[in-house]
């Protein structure tokens, strides 16, 4: 598996954490000990826990995202469009 990692000098010191995960970081003297030892603590997290991947449903308009993708009159619609906005141009 892969994660997004952020690593930052502060005060003299590396921080990893896990992005999106702020409760999930470490700090050390050097870059890579920082990423050891914040992939430890990825471990050690996975291990006490469940990793899940969710699926959320989307709310109002974000439902027809895509829904009228293969429809071709959408396709006729949208040239008709683009003719106009480009004679306007």
């Amino acid at each position: 598996m892969r994660f997004p990692v952020v690593v930052e000098m502060q005060n003299g010191h590396f921080v990893a954490s896990l992005a999106g995960v702020p409760n999930l970081s470490v700090v050390e003297a050097t870059r890579a000990q920082a990423i050891a030892a914040l992939k430890a603590e990825l471990q050690r997290w996975i291990e006490r826990g469940e990793l899940l991947a969710l699926e959320v449903e989307t709310i109002g308009v974000s439902d027809l995202a895509g829904l009228f993708s293969d429809d071709p009159t959408l396709r006729e619609i949208c040239e008709q469009a683009y003719q106009i906005r480009d004679a306007e141009i």
